[in-house]
């Protein structure tokens, strides 16, 4: 469950940022569907990538001993990785929207 449920923020996180970043930029929107799998895998992405970038592991809690990972999840590290997985997810969804919508006018 401790392997799981991170990876379940991230995803969800992710769906919900792409899905926010469809409904506000309408000429961006994948639809609901596009905007969640896109913003899903933008979410995983996203954390994956600030846990390399110095300063932004200790956001997603990749350093190795971590404060309260003795046994337990790491709440803080949970809400980091949230909010990385949202910010993740609607820049991945803006770029295929940007995208989609530059092939439809070609």
């Amino acid at each position: 469950m401790e392997v799981i449920l991170p990876i379940l923020v991230q995803l969800i996180a992710g769906g919900a940022g792409g899905n926010v970043i469809g409904q506000l930029a309408k000429q961006l929107n994948l639809g609901t569907a596009g905007n969640s799998i896109v913003g899903a895998i933008g979410g995983l992405a996203g954390t994956w990538l600030a846990g390399m970038i110095p300063g932004l592991d200790t956001l997603v809690g990749a350093t190795a001993g971590a404060a309260g990972t003795t046994g337990g999840l790491d709440l803080g590290a949970l809400a980091g990785q949230g909010a990385t997985a949202l910010v993740g997810g609607g820049l991945l969804t803006a770029i295929a929207g940007i995208i989609k919508s530059a092939m439809a006018k070609a």
